[in-house]
């Protein structure tokens, strides 16, 4: 029988280090920014009356006379004045969230993107930046709102509660920033421990397995949700603070828990699932019933005994034929189950809406067409969709020559209106794409150009209008120049 290494464990007998096949080797990818131009309700040009012109040097030092001034007057302060000083606060920390936002997206891709071996990613890292990114841009839009609030209604009463973290790594999420929830995983790792040196075991890999099982599934709670519903399976900070998890969140502290205990596991996509298991000369060991489950069956949840599920059919030989995933194709997979998640919300109300839709309809008629790309175009929640285009981006990142990826992409920034950037990235797909689906694709871009360029003259004509009082003093300008000239 196989055994394995733990810290602290088993120092006096002879161990056998069980080892993986994760060695992909990396390629340099583009970096995809995270674009908020069109993320909510306003720009950060100040068209919704936000962002103010001073620059970092200024703001700071307005906003520290502003708060100095408050001090001072603190008996005296109008109502007024105080809802200038929390607009500027809440429009700084707006700014620090934007901030935040890129900075996690360099941290994510540089995690995932510049290692020199695909097993020297952490997945849990990787996972903890994508979460980062989308609470920053979540509290980005809350602030947003309550600096409209301030505009609309001067005397509201701030919330503003000082700010105090300055990095992504020291962000809070669910209480916790990113360094505390990897200590979390740690300290998991060391309850199985200890339940090992309470049951006074060796280290077999069975026995192992079981005490993981235990701390992970009775002592911790961890449960699988069948149907993601409700994002907080989706990240993993969430995950790690309420137990309930999308089935690949739970493989992934599945396997940074035994990375820490120096037992490898690895996993592979089976249909809709993602099954995990240690690699091990004896399989059979795994689908072994003992008091009405398998440790295969423990390990992976109800799916392997559902005869609906592709993953009822893995025994101990079909097992060994599977397709190990790399840590990238895990994060890939956690990533396309945002994209599906936050599109659905997206789309909530336009029920059998698919991003593949307009592609249909450009082929039976030019007005079919024409009419949804216009004022009638599907209304979609704005904060979901945005949410759907950045973790696309990031998984473009993952996988930049995928041409269904980044069709997918492309049509988000369709129905998010950004034309001009739809048009650019569905002319690359199409450069992937076979042949078949380039024909269906050309048709649609050159129409979306088309649409793109009637939309910029729109947009050109409401900036070059005047009305007759201006145009009336232009020529009177004009006139008196003539007048000075002769």
């Amino acid at each position: 029988m196989q055994r394995v290494s733990l810290p602290g464990l088993c120092n006096q007998q002879t161990i056998m280090m069980m080892t993986g096949g994760l060695g992909a080797s990396s390629m340099a990818m583009p970096t995809l920014k995270p674009s908020l131009g069109n993320c909510g309700r306003f720009d950060f040009d100040g068209r919704g009356g936000i962002w103010s012109d001073y620059g970092k040097e200024k703001r700071n030092h307005l906003m520290a006379t502003r708060t100095g001034n408050a001090k001072k007057m603190r008996l005296h302060i109008s109502p007024l004045a105080s809802s200038a000083i929390a607009e500027s606060r809440n429009s700084s920390r707006a700014n620090f969230y934007k901030e935040v936002l890129e900075a996690a997206r360099d941290k994510f891709t540089r995690e995932i993107s510049f290692q020199s071996k695909d097993k020297d990613i952490s997945l849990a890292k990787a996972l903890l930046y994508v979460a980062a990114e989308d609470e920053a841009f979540v509290a980005f839009n809350r602030e947003i709102d309550i600096c409209s609030l301030h505009n609309e209604w001067r005397n509201a009463a701030s919330s503003y509660d000082a700010q105090k973290w300055d990095t992504v790594e020291a962000m809070p999420m669910a209480g916790k920033n990113i360094n505390e929830w990897l200590l979390e995983l740690d300290a998991i790792a060391k309850e199985v421990e200890a339940e090992l040196v309470s049951r006074d075991i060796g280290c077999h890999l069975v026995e192992v397995l079981e005490a993981v099982n235990k701390v992970l599934f009775e002592s911790r709670g961890f449960k699988r949700s069948p149907v993601v519903v409700d994002s907080k399976c989706s990240y993993l900070h969430s995950v790690l603070s309420s137990g309930c998890a999308s089935a690949i969140l739970l493989s992934v502290i599945y396997i940074e828990v035994c990375r820490r205990l120096n037992l490898t596991i690895v996993g592979s996509r089976v249909g809709e699932e993602f099954l995990i298991w240690p690699p091990t000369g004896n399989p059979e060991e795994l689908f072994k019933v003992t008091s009405g489950n398998s440790l295969f069956g423990v390990v992976n949840g109800k799916c392997v005994d559902d005869p609906r599920s592709k993953a009822s059919d893995i025994n101990s030989n079909s097992l060994l034929g599977l397709d190990i995933a790399t840590n990238r194709d895990i994060i890939g997979i956690a990533l396309a189950n945002l994209i599906r998640l936050y599109w659905k919300r997206a789309s909530r109300t336009n029920y059998g809406l698919m991003l593949t839709s307009p592609l249909r309809s450009v082929h039976k008629s030019d007005e079919k067409f024409n009419k949804d790309s216009g004022s009638e175009m599907p209304v979609l929640r704005p904060q979901e969709l945005r949410l759907a285009i950045m973790a696309s981006e990031r998984l473009l990142i993952l996988q930049p020559h995928n041409w269904v990826l980044r069709r997918d992409y492309g049509m988000m920034l369709y129905y998010n209106r950004e034309y001009e950037a739809a048009v650019q990235e569905l002319s690359i797909c199409m450069a992937f794409a076979p042949e078949e689906e380039a024909e269906v694709l050309e048709p649609f871009v050159e129409k979306l150009h088309l649409l793109r360029l009637e939309t910029s003259w729109k947009s050109f004509g409401q900036k070059e209008t005047k009305t007759p009082m201006e145009d009336e003093e232009e020529n009177e300008g004009d006139e008196s120049l003539k007048i000075r000239e002769k």
